[in-house]
């Protein structure tokens, strides 16, 4: 993984393959960025023409090398790399600009051993993003590749952010947590990304037992005998049609000092055939995706851990794999759920609101004061929002503000949605306490309505559909690669912190 780390030393003076500058989007041509003053005094003042001559605008993601032997000898580095920052607000640049930013100068450095950042880092969070950018824009998936094969280029190796005051204990304190959190980020997206003839509940959820070990977090596992003897029949149901057994895995962190409790369940579909209502062609081959929900808990509680939140967190991963057998769950059965309540099956591809509700009914038993559902629930949801974000429905009008509001501070895009009373209504059952599909409009909100059902009165929850944004199927774009993306680790992880400061 790439190293980041906080220097005193000077653009000039530092040894590195290059240095990396912002370059502003001005209304006159593109500017040098504060914090680049020692390389453009190396030029000559002339760095921003010459720049602009080479074609640069200063547009965000755009990168321009310029060799500094073309006048810049007294720089140690033999390359300068421009990295365009976009237009900038008067009162700065903005924590979002700052995270693509470092995810646009590690992607610029891949192949490199050593680069330095020069840009001014005026205080802690704008240190903490620029390093959450650059550590999470540096993530590549090659488990499965011949690094051998000739032109393969790693990740840049160690990127210096010479910005920022070296020896000041909250600029060191803000890229620990970045490192805390990308590192979560980048794991949730490992395990998005791992095919899924190697990721099945058994092995996912000893993934998380030997995380729990790490990071000092409890781990429990329910195998399939266990979920039989406790009759959770959601998670057995959509598991029955598969030879990988279902699992649901409970992680455990408690800090001495808390006095507040969230809950995190993922969905966790390890791979999703649709089942018996199989998925038409050109829709499975992203499937390995459908267990983002639960890498993004996973990801979380990790990293709640090492950060030593004061805040009591429970996660819980449902964790099943849906495929067609002679054994699988039929449209028409009924299945009787963790709790009780009965449930109509009649499309077997709307499968993680079933693996979800027996997870939301046992967390809901720990009397947590907030539960946080995750998953890649709905396709309704990408048609209704995009690819980009992820839709927020709750039993709180305050909670889900609270949420949005979370995500939107750390760069995640979301966005709140109702709970029409009608909708509901098209959940009801001719033979049971509820069929697991409503009306086909609004889809993505009667999937959140039938979670609702299953969530004890008086706690506040809310369920993020990640659908969209769960999985690039686009171009990479600044700290954000193809493939996995790691979506809502961040949020999660905020969340926890805002319900520890007593925020939410």
């Amino acid at each position: 993984m790439t190293t980041l780390s906080l220097s005193t030393s000077s653009a000039a003076s530092l040894r590195a393959d290059a240095i990396v500058i912002g370059l502003v989007k001005g209304a006159d041509g593109p500017v040098v960025a504060a914090g680049g003053e020692t390389v453009e005094t190396a030029f000559d003042g002339a760095l921003a023409s010459v720049l602009e001559a080479l074609g640069a605008t200063g547009a965000e993601g755009e990168t321009t090398r310029v060799p500094t032997a073309v006048g810049a000898g007294s720089l140690k580095a033999p390359v300068v790399i421009a990295v365009g920052v976009g237009t900038v607000a008067d009162d700065g640049f903005d924590h979002e600009q700052l995270r693509r930013f470092g995810g646009n100068t590690a992607r610029a450095a891949t192949g490199l051993n050593k680069v330095g950042v020069a840009l001014a880092l005026d205080d802690p969070a704008s240190v903490e993003a620029v390093a959450l950018g650059a550590a999470l824009g540096a993530y590549i998936f090659d488990t499965y590749r011949e690094k051998s094969l000739e032109g393969r280029k790693a990740a840049v190796k160690e990127v210096v952010l010479l910005g920022a005051k070296a020896r000041d204990k909250a600029a060191k304190a803000a890229l620990e947590r970045a490192l805390v959190v990308a590192e979560s980020v980048n794991r949730a997206r490992d395990l998005v990304n791992t095919p899924p003839n190697h990721l099945n509940p058994k092995s996912f959820a000893a993934i998380a037992v030997d995380l729990g070990k790490n990071f000092g977090f409890k781990v429990d596992v329910m195998d399939e005998k266990a979920l039989a003897k406790g009759e959770f029949g959601g998670i057995l149901g959509v598991g029955q049609g598969s030879q990988h057994p279902p699992r649901l895995v409970r992680l455990g962190y408690t800090h001495p000092d808390a006095e507040r409790s969230i809950a995190l369940v993922g969905k966790g579909i390890t791979y999703d055939s649709g089942g018996l209502s199989l998925k038409p062609p050109g829709s499975n081959e992203t499937m390995k995706m459908d267990m983002a929900g639960a890498a993004a808990v996973l990801g979380a509680v990790a990293a709640i851990a090492r950060l030593d939140l004061a805040v009591n967190v429970t996660g819980w991963l449902a964790l099943a794999e849906n495929m067609p057998s002679g054994t699988a769950t039929r449209p028409g059965d009924v299945l009787r759920m963790y709790g009780g309540r009965t449930v109509e099956v009649l499309n077997t591809d709307a499968e993680g609101r079933l693996v979800l509700a027996d997870a939301i009914t046992r967390a809901c038993e720990e009397d947590p004061e907030k539960l946080v559902d995750v998953a890649t629930l709905t396709g309704a949801m990408m048609v209704a929002l995009g690819n980009k974000t992820f839709g927020i429905i709750a039993n709180d009008d305050d909670f889900r503000t609270a949420v949005h509001d979370a995500a939107e501070r750390t760069g995640e895009p979301s966005w709140p949605l109702p709970t029409p009373a009608e909708l509901r209504r098209s959940l009801d059952s001719t033979v049971a306490d509820l069929k697991n599909i409503g009306e086909r409009m609004g889809g993505g909100l009667s999937a959140g309505i039938f979670l609702r059902e299953f969530v004890a009165e008086g706690v506040s929850w809310a369920h993020l559909d990640i659908a969209g944004p769960a999985f690039n199927e686009g171009e990479v774009s600044g700290y954000t690669p193809k493939g996995g993306t790691g979506v809502a680790v961040r949020t999660l992880v905020q969340l926890a912190a805002d319900v520890a400061d007593g925020t939410i």
